[in-house]
């Protein structure tokens, strides 16, 4: 007897866009979720139990189109689906898990990032919706909502620069400050732990990393003069 199973019948990730195709008009729609997504692939190396999608499709519903959030973080799924990585983000090949979190970087112009498309993922079940807009100076520029109840309720946290909202469902913290990465200073968001401490970005290791490199080899010339000017010959030692 034939077992039916409606999955065989649903697209495939490889069937389908893995973004809508639209331009982004602010640099900052890749390059904050692409800083994000770096500082946890080292927090998180140890993990596989995560993925971080920048500018990828969410294909939620067979007939419906992909919803494309500047980036988002799932939990529970694979890191690594194969050698190929995902296409997209299909929530029927994700055993119908939604991303925990969302972040949507307000461009030049608004593209329903605190209306409609707010509004999606809420029906989603995303528990976590930030906004960030630069352009903002009445308000701050960063918002984060958690779905209460199916509905988003914004966290009234300190959100002021240099101060984080702690999501403890996901174990970190969001917030930002200014900072310099790829050569460019200004306000950039972060991850933060529960006590508050922003965690280094790859560039902010590697230059930490050369400091101690320097300092230690500046110990040991400094070791080495004082040796010879004991009359003491290092290399006889």
């Amino acid at each position: 007897m034939l077992q039916f199973n409606p999955l065989h019948c649903l697209p495939s990730s490889a069937e389908l866009p893995d973004s809508d195709d639209t331009p982004v008009d602010n640099e900052l729609q890749d390059l904050m979720p692409g800083l994000l997504k770096l500082i946890l692939a080292h927090i998180w190396k140890t993990r596989m139990d995560w993925f971080f999608g920048v500018d990828m499709g969410i294909y939620y519903h067979p007939d419906e189109p992909a919803i494309v959030p500047d980036g988002f973080l799932s939990l529970g799924v694979e890191r690594i689906v194969d050698e190929q990585l995902r296409l997209s983000y299909v929530l029927w090949e994700e055993n119908n898990i939604a991303p925990i979190f969302v972040l949507e970087v307000v461009s030049q112009t608004y593209r329903g990032e605190y209306g409609a498309k707010k509004e999606k993922y809420q029906q989603l079940g995303v528990l976590y919706y930030a906004v960030y807009s630069s352009q903002r100076r009445r308000k701050p520029p960063l918002e984060i909502y958690r779905l209460i109840d199916g509905e988003y309720v914004l966290q009234s946290g300190n959100l002021q620069s240099g101060a984080s909202i702690w999501m403890p469902e996901i174990g970190l913290g969001l917030g930002r400050e200014q900072g310099a990465y790829q050569g460019i200073t200004r306000e950039w968001l972060y991850w933060y732990n529960k006590a508050g401490d922003r965690y280094p970005t790859p560039d902010e290791r590697a230059e930490t990393a050369e400091q101690r490199a320097e300092t230690a080899e500046q110990k040991l010339q400094d070791l080495l003069n004082k040796l010879k000017d004991r009359g003491i010959d290092p290399g006889a030692l």
